[in-house]
């Protein structure tokens, strides 16, 4: 068994692979760059290297600098995590040949994976059904538009050495294409060094289904059923689940089988995932799911088939890379409950879900359910990496039973003063249509306007905030405010805790009673309510957030600019692009806010902004 493990990683991943070695009685090294130097996954590892200034270019993608703070704490494995170089086929042949044991397939299954036309080429010669497309090595823009029209709009544009969803456009018409084309190029060079693309067909109503495969050296795959991550936004998903709602057992063994065929054909060991698209337009099955490509690492979402089988798949990928057998056989693997999982993201959805950075001054995800994270309060988010910042998991003996579980625990997730989607996924886990599982990776979109929270509050909200504001503050006891007037006579309790703190205010105004909480201090009362954070001003009735005015268009975080597309004196109309924000490994494109004329632009392509920088200034027609 390996004694001593490196984790080329961090955040709420790094802090998942730390506990279970811990748990095997495996030391831990950590690697961080600067603006990891304080984090949590450098604070629970039993040692921790410095490997590079914030970016992570310059840090966690530097394979050198991993290896050799390996070789020098005497490590004797890297577990890569996910993302990074989790699916980098040189650094995980660099990492073997410096005689040190990779966590992960072999160099010549993450190659054979990698590229997700050769991929598809690969698993239809092994009997895999895959997706209608063009994966030909001509990249001339004329003849990939030529294939788009031949299949038929709506198609997909994907990067071929794609991943987490960036490099992919939907076109839905010809006219369309050219534009979507240089996006996503554009994203691709800049996320994974390689602007080559496939076009596969668009399926108008796909469910996202994938299946936990695992390998081993002495020959054995086996697969531990599936998962539905069709509730995505911009192809990244938001909500995972395990099993798939709707999956009888026939398609279930469909697909199950298809997987591990797909596994065995690339020699495959350790942690997969085979990913699946289905046209649900008739349900789930067998004869509408083809292969979409293999991610050769363990996923953001193996909690929920954890949840499900009672298996700890870290410590499979570490057994297995100690060469060890597998440690169950297929016919000792079963379905138990159901589980879901929630991404909770360091973004503000009432601001088109552009990431939110800055210091966690109250972190607080209760004590219910599984929570994965990588933050404390205290920490900051940083603008250098993914903005998520935990994931949310709830088990429960059937569907409805898990989705009670996950909602109680985002009801009272309670973070400032970044913002957080919070809110955002409490209302998709109690809209009808997910409840009857009348999902597909379109949900989101079509449901925007009723998920994303209001960001401002109602009457009963402002009566509480306004009702702890000038309760009297009485350690461990209940002030009563009984007919309290503001603009209305609710009956008000507040519960008043240390340091400004409450943990309720009941309200009751001819409404459903709300039972909300979070803290005060002596400017302000930040109230928190199914998720989302409202805060208000002590001395006068208003929302304390500033926004900018008369047209001004402010950098929402540091970040590059990637492309301006106006000119200054040129006519723009509401909702027009004005430019686009390179920021948090995204791509942010920011609009004119009403019709009008750019009459200042202080953004050029390739310039580095700070955050509330103002970029545009917008004057509405006929000032």
């Amino acid at each position: 068994m390996i004694k001593s493990l490196l984790i080329a990683n961090r955040g709420e991943i790094a802090c998942r692979i730390i506990r279970t070695a811990r748990k095997m009685g495996i030391r831990t090294i950590a690697v961080h760059s600067d603006a990891d130097a304080k984090a949590l996954h450098v604070r629970m590892a039993d040692e921790a290297v410095h490997i590079g200034p914030s970016p992570a270019r310059e840090s966690y993608l530097v394979g050198d600098k991993i290896i050799a703070a390996a070789k020098a704490t005497k490590a004797q494995a890297i577990h890569p995590g996910y993302g990074f170089l989790s699916e980098n086929a040189d650094f995980a042949a660099a990492v073997i040949k410096a005689g040190l044991i990779w966590v992960g397939p072999k160099p010549d299954s993450i190659r054979a994976m990698g590229l997700k036309d050769a991929a598809k080429k690969l698993m239809a010669d092994a009997g895999v059904p895959v997706t209608p497309g063009y994966l030909g090595e001509d990249q001339d823009p004329k003849r990939l538009k030529k294939e788009a029209d031949a299949i038929g709009y709506p198609v997909l544009i994907k990067a071929v050495a794609g991943g987490g969803g960036k490099g992919m456009r939907r076109v839905d018409t010809a006219k369309d294409f050219d534009d979507a084309l240089v996006s996503c190029k554009r994203e691709a060079a800049s996320s994974f060094g390689d602007d080559r693309v496939l076009i596969e067909k668009y399926i108008l109503s796909p469910r996202h289904i994938e299946v936990q495969v695992f390998g081993d050296s002495h020959g054995n795959v086996v697969h531990l059923f599936e998962r539905d991550c069709s509730l995505q936004r911009r192809h990244q998903k938001v909500i995972e689940e395990a099993p798939a709602p709707g999956m009888d057992e026939k398609t279930r063994e469909a697909v199950c089988g298809a997987a591990v065929r797909a596994a065995k054909a690339v020699n495959y060991e350790g942690a997969g995932t085979i990913e699946f698209i289905a046209d649900a337009s008739k349900g789930l099955k067998a004869d509408r799911i083809w292969f979409m490509e293999m991610n050769t690492r363990l996923q953001v979402e193996h909690p929920v088939t954890e949840e499900i089988t009672g298996q700890d798949l870290v410590e499979w990928q570490l057994r297995v890379a100690s060469g060890e057998k597998l440690p169950r056989k297929q016919e000792e693997l079963s379905i138990d409950g159901w589980a879901i999982e929630a991404r909770l993201y360091a973004e503000d959805p009432a601001k088109g879900f552009l990431p939110s950075v800055g210091r966690l001054e109250h972190f607080d995800l209760g004590d219910e359910g599984r929570i994965e994270t990588g933050v404390e309060e205290g920490d900051a988010i940083s603008p250098f990496y993914d903005p998520m910042i935990a994931k949310l998991v709830a088990w429960g003996e059937d569907r409805a039973e898990a989705i009670g579980e996950l909602a109680g625990i985002l009801d009272e997730v309670e973070v400032w003063p970044v913002r957080t989607n919070a809110g955002f996924l409490f209302n998709a886990l109690l809209d009808d249509d997910f409840g009857a599982a009348r999902i597909d990776t379109g949900f989101i979109e079509r449901q925007l306007g009723e998920l994303v929270p209001d960001p401002e509050p109602d009457g009963p909200l402002w009566r509480g905030a306004a009702a702890v504001a000038v309760a009297e503050e009485e350690e461990g006891s209940l002030g009563e405010l009984t007919g309290f007037r503001l603009n209305a006579a609710p009956n008000v309790s507040v519960a008043l805790g240390r340091s400004g703190n409450f943990e309720s205010v009941a309200l009751e105004d001819g409404e459903p009673m709300a039972a909300v909480s979070g803290f005060r201090d002596d400017e302000r009362v930040v109230v928190f309510y199914e998720g989302q954070a409202y805060e208000f001003d002590r001395s006068a009735r208003g929302n304390v957030g500033a926004a900018a005015g008369d047209g001004a268009i402010l950098a929402p975080m540091p970040g590059k600019v990637t492309s301006v597309d106006v000119k200054q004196g040129e006519k723009v109309a509401k909702g027009q692009r004005l430019l686009t924000l390179e920021a948090m490994k995204m791509e942010h494109g920011l609009a004119a806010p009403f019709d009008g004329v750019v009459a200042e632009l202080n953004a050029e392509a390739g310039a580095q902004v700070q955050v509330d920088a103002v970029l545009v200034v917008v004057e509405p027609t006929g000032k």
